[in-house]
């Protein structure tokens, strides 16, 4: 399935105005891009390098060879000004959700035995569906390390990235792939149903990810304190969130002949940080490593938005499903960004696919970077794919589950 698809993909000829030159019958371009995509996986810790200089070589390629580039970049602009105010906002929502001292709460309400782990990552899966599934992975992983005094099994990290990343596979807010459907005009109720799958996911590697943490160290609570909450930073994440909502719904409901003219939902996030940072303070010194991120995340969607689609595989169940397995090598950033320039999708499965299908390696979600920098033992792909076996088993039943009572519904 895997060898099919890639090769389809590699074999994708370019329409009208995007020929270029090939390689044994494959575009030069998607070469290119190839190669970026092996360098992001391979390169951790040069991932921006990476991503910046494949950016520029395929854009040197792609004017080499008649490509105009003002007038894709007066096409995309609008998107990748929204990403990057989302992006950078999002890290500063995120702050605010961390600062209402709920993570610190969150421990009271976990059971001392084997299902406490199986709470826990319930607990980052509702966190996720409102907020961005790095911050919910950050969180899970911050109280795994309290109640579990240190020594989190491997096992169980990549259950807490595969909890974060199901989370959001349903939610517009949730992640950064279904953000990316939400800018490009999809209903929040397109990828809903993505939960469909997302659920019984949870259940299989939480289950088994719980137990395998309880064999290794019980959860412990003896030691938290008593934390009191900040509703004040509670009531600055619902409002920030309800800006970003309300604005998607106006734009593209109300006022759509004006959606194409502005990044009016990242504006209107932006508007709500500025209106209620005098309530709280917003940590200003965040920005700069939320907007190497958000470079980084773009220079890839830039990429994938210049690749050539007309001959990509047909949009089906069965692309969904290899796309999911392909995700976990390569970012699902990019092949987000490729579905939606093709089209035909089922939005829904597809959030899923390639959402909880980069759980299945680290390095295949931005979620899995962000928690094996807090612990570098899962960086070893060989001991986390061994010891997160479950994470590969839950997407395949969710996957199916989702197929069997939902269907394909491309829109």
């Amino acid at each position: 399935m895997l060898l099919m698809l890639f090769t389809n993909l590699a074999q994708a000829s370019s329409t009208a105005g995007e020929a270029g030159p090939r390689v044994g019958g494959v575009p030069i371009a998607f070469i290119l891009f190839a190669c970026v995509l092996v360098g992001v996986a391979l390169l951790h810790k040069h991932t921006m390098q990476v991503a910046v200089t494949g950016l520029v070589v395929i854009t040197a390629f792609k004017l080499a060879f008649g490509f105009d580039l003002l007038d894709h970049l007066l096409h995309e602009w609008v998107v990748i000004a929204n990403l990057f105010g989302l992006l950078c906002g999002f890290a500063l929502l995120a702050d605010h959700f961390e600062k209402t001292n709920i993570p610190n709460v969150l421990p009271r309400w976990l059971p001392d035995n084997w299902t406490g782990g199986l709470a826990l990552l319930v607990m980052v899966f509702v966190i996720s569906s409102f907020l961005d599934n790095i911050a919910a992975a950050m969180i899970g992983g911050t109280v795994a390390r309290i109640v579990f005094k240190g020594r989190v099994h491997i096992g169980f990290l990549a259950a807490i990235v595969a909890a974060s990343n199901a989370g959001g596979c349903g939610s517009v807010v949730g992640d950064t792939t279904t953000t990316m459907m939400w800018i490009a005009g999809k209903s929040p109720l397109d990828v809903l149903h993505g939960y469909i799958a997302a659920v019984p996911a949870l259940l299989v590697c939480g289950t088994i990810a719980s137990v395998q943490q309880d064999r290794y160290q019980r959860i412990s609570k003896d030691e938290i304190g008593d934390t009191n909450v900040d509703y004040g930073r509670v009531g600055i994440v619902a409002a920030l969130l309800g800006a970003a909502v309300a604005a998607n719904v106006l734009v593209n409901m109300v006022f759509s002949e004006w959606s194409d003219s502005g990044p009016w939902i990242a504006l209107a996030l932006w508007a709500a940080i500025l209106a209620t940072s005098p309530v709280r303070p917003v940590t200003w010194t965040l920005l700069p490593d939320a907007a190497k991120g958000a470079v980084f995340l773009l220079s890839l969607v830039l990429c994938a938005s210049m690749m050539p689609v007309s001959e990509l595989p047909t949009a089906s169940w069965k692309v969904s499903l290899g796309l999911g397995f392909l995700s976990a090598g390569f970012d699902n950033i990019p092949l987000t960004a490729l579905a939606l320039k093709q089209g035909g999708y089922d939005w829904g499965m597809l959030a899923y696919a390639v959402g909880f299908g980069g759980s299945m390696i680290w390095f295949g979600s931005s979620a899995g970077v962000a928690l094996s920098n807090t612990f570098p033992e899962a960086k070893n792909a060989v001991a986390y794919v061994k010891n997160g076996w479950h994470v590969t088993l839950a997407y395949v039943i969710g996957f199916f589950t989702l197929y069997a009572l939902w269907g394909f519904h491309p829109n």
